[in-house]
Order: C-alpha cells, then structure tokens, then sequence
C-alpha cells in the first residue's frame, strides 16, 4: 500500500486525525511547525522512499482534501535517541525540553501500536509551508 497522492504528488497526515491533526496543520500554515518526524519502519512496511529535499507535499486534512502544499528543505536518518532540541524545537508544538519532545512522542506512537525505543531508526524531516 503506497500513501495517498493529490495531483501527482504523495500526501503528509499529520499526527491523527481530529484535533491533532486540526492542531499540527495550524501550525505548519503558521510557519510555526517547520519539521516532522517519521519512523523508518513505517516507509518500509509501506514501500514508501523517503522524502528528498526540494519535494513538495500535499499537508491533508482528515477527510483527505488539500489544506496546502509544503517543500522538504531536509532530510535526515537519525535514532529516536539521537533527536537534537534544535529538530525537536523547530517542530513548533510548544514542548519544553528535549525530554518533555521524547515522551510525548512516545506517547503518540505507542497510540499508534508502535514500540519506539532510543535506537529506533527516525527521520527528521524539515519542511516549510508554500501554500
């Protein structure tokens, strides 16, 4: 299963859907949220390659309509653990510390049935919103 496209271009679903995903699209057509994080694991059970920079995306709303489109300006693999505060910071959702990131990201994921650990393959993708 490959995720969605809109025009030729594959989609980003923020978060889950409802108020989550309401809050984190706000954010990226903000300016405020300038990066998300993706577990490897989930582009490989997917058959997804990763974002490259330069890509743009179509950022979806819940019922799968375009809220916008926004460009990768980077990306990089890293391990959960290895997260820096300047990605974690540059997500724009308002997290205190580096720790405060860590457990509400682990908190997400494990709602999404996924185990993740300090050295779980991640990617720190960079994105900015161009509307």
């Amino acid at each position: 299963m490959t995720w969605p496209r809109v025009d030729g271009l594959r989609s980003l679903e923020l978060g889950s859907p409802g108020e989550m995903r309401a809050r984190l699209n706000g954010l990226v057509i903000e300016g405020r949220k300038r990066a998300t994080a993706g577990l490897v694991e989930e582009y490989e059970q997917e058959g997804e390659a990763f974002e490259h920079v330069g890509e743009r995306l179509v950022l979806l709303h819940d019922d799968g309509t375009p809220a916008g489109v926004v460009e990768v300006t980077s990306v990089e693999r890293t391990t959960f653990g290895e997260v820096p505060w300047e990605f974690a910071e540059s997500e724009g959702e308002g997290h205190r510390d580096l720790e405060h990131w860590r457990e509400g990201h682990r908190r997400f994921w494990a709602s999404e049935g996924r185990d993740v650990r300090d050295d779980t393959p991640l990617l720190m993708i960079g994105i900015r919103y161009v509307g």
